[in-house]
Order: structure tokens, then sequence, then C-alpha cells
């Protein structure tokens, strides 16, 4: 959820030439090599982001705490990466554009190390709150970078590269997260996770050409932006569809544990589910929107609220 609201960080906070044939930040050939390594990347952050609820329970026993103040670690990660995602677009606004991929995805493995290691809730904490710093710059400058590294017109399709690590992780990392923390231990989760962000840093190391830093016009601060009245509307229905979403998945497995009281084979099969349903409502909402932007603004937090009255009534 965090890269719906990052997204457009860069393109609301700087005024840039638009890149045509003729530019020389355009390039004439794709360098699908490089698009594929930012697939890596977003496959790798989706995973860390959401990992903690597919072993929740195991983890707060661990550490000692309750399966609530565990949860907030999801909370730390959503939070400090829509805190940084502005700052890092601001700071790192003269810096390669390559070596900020570099950067976001060393942290990203920096987190997941720290969350294997952590003894402590401060530790896990601290973990986190890396990756939002990772989250939030990755996010600020994905789309800008795919706009430097295809022409124009294979611009969607590298998009649609580039989020496929979203979906694949989406589907993918919740189950194998709780299969691997129920057999190894949570911390193995973690571990695995690290694994892949390595291997994400290597390709990108290899295929990410430079990309020296494009001129900025025109700077506009964070409050310049937040003047659009339809700017306040959309942060605002950003914030509480993904408070919405984050409050709801933080604790499944804890609430599949207690309520329905299902065993350990049975919960990475239910997160299995919840990754495919997300697929498919992806695609709904790529057909919605031809049709009405409306219905893919108001269904989304519709069917949260759906969900989780059902789940009160059970």
């Amino acid at each position: 959820m965090t890269e719906s609201a990052t997204d457009l960080v860069d393109a609301a906070l700087f005024d840039r030439d638009r890149l045509d044939p003729e530019s020389p930040y355009q390039r004439s050939g794709p360098a699908w090599g490089a698009i594929i390594s930012l697939s890596f990347g977003t496959f790798g952050l989706v995973t860390a982001e959401f990992l903690p609820a597919s072993v929740l329970t195991p983890l707060a026993h661990d550490l000692r705490i309750t399966t609530g103040t565990a949860g907030q670690a999801l909370t730390a990660a959503a939070i400090v990466a829509a805190i940084s995602a502005p700052i890092i677009a601001i700071v790192t606004k003269r810096l390669d554009r390559r070596v900020v991929i570099w950067a976001m995805t060393l942290l990203l493995i920096l987190s997941n190390v720290l969350a294997e290691v952590a003894g402590s809730l401060p530790v896990l904490l601290a973990a986190r709150v890396v990756l939002g710093i990772s989250l939030g710059g990755f996010w600020s400058i994905s789309a800008a970078l795919a706009m430097r590294l295809v022409p124009s017109h294979l611009m969607p399709r590298a998009m649609s590269v580039i989020l496929t690590g979203v979906s694949v992780a989406s589907v993918c990392a919740a189950p194998i997260g709780a299969y691997v923390g129920d057999i190894w231990g949570w911390r193995a989760s973690f571990k695995v996770a690290a694994i892949v962000s390595a291997v994400a840093l290597l390709v990108q190391l290899v295929t990410i050409p430079p990309l020296p830093p494009i001129e900025v016009r025109r700077f506009r601060s964070p409050l310049d932006v937040a003047k659009n009245p339809a700017m306040k509307v959309a942060v605002l229905v950003v914030l509480l569809v993904a408070s919405g979403h984050f409050a709801s998945f933080a604790y499944i497995r804890a609430f599949l544990e207690s309520v329905p009281a299902l065993d350990k084979k049975s919960i990475p099969l239910v997160f299995l589910a919840f990754g495919t349903a997300g697929v498919f409502g992806n695609l709904a909402g790529a057909f919605l929107t031809k049709h009405s932007l409306k219905a893919v603004a108001a269904l989304p937090p519709l069917l949260i609220a759906v969900a989780a009255v059902s789940l009160l009534t059970m």
C-alpha cells in the first residue's frame, strides 16, 4: 500500500523538463535488465513490509511482548515511509539515481538482518524504521526512474514489469514466510528475505546504468503541494484506506489462531488465498478505472469495512 502515496512524490515536488526522444535523459532503447532489477527490488520491499504479519505470534512470544505490540512493527515501517518519501526525494535530488536505488536496497538488506537478530522490541522497531526509509526512498523515485530507463512509449509496460514484483510478493511472501517460520522459526523468514534482497542488489549493480540527476527547474515544498484541494482529498483517502488495510492485515495470524483456531498448516493457505485475491483485485481495479474512477476509489474501503464487520460477527 505504501507505493500508492509515494509514487507521486517526485512529480509533485519537482517540475522537470518533459522527456522526449531528443532529450539527453531519454534512452533510445529500453534497459529491460534494469527494469527487471527494480521488479526484484519491489518484491523484496513488499516481502519485508508484510513479513511480520505472517510470523506475528511466534515473534511476539519469542520477544516476550503482546501480539498488539508486535503488530506495531508494520505501523512503524509505514509511518516512516510516509515521512521519509518527500525528504529523500529532496535530499537526493543531486545524486545519481542508481546510487539512490542501491542505497535503498542496501537499507532493505540491513533492515532484514536487524529483524533477524532482534532480541528485543527496540531492535525490531529500529529494523522497521530502516525499512520505512528504504520503502519511502524507493517508491518516491521509482516511476521517474522507469522514465529514464525506457522510451516513453514503453513506459506503461515498464511500470507493469516493476509492479509485477508487488503482485508476486502479495501472493507468495506471506504464505512462504508463515511456512518457513513454522518450520525453522520466524528469524529464518527474515534471513530468507535478506538473501532475496541481496540478490536484488547484485542484479541492480550489474544492470542499472548511470543516471545523473535531471536539473530541477522549480522546487515546490510539500506544504505548497498540500494546498491543492484535490491533493488533500487524495492523501486523506489513501491514509484512511491504508490504515484500514494495515489494521486488518497485521493481526490476521493472531485472529486465525484464536477465533477459527486454525492449525499451523492451514494458516499459510489462508495467506495464499488473501494474496491471490489481492492480485484479482488489482486486475479488477485496472478494468474499473476505464469505466468509473469513483467506483475504484469507493470499492476498496467498502470491501475492507464489510470484511471487518463479517469477522467481528464470527
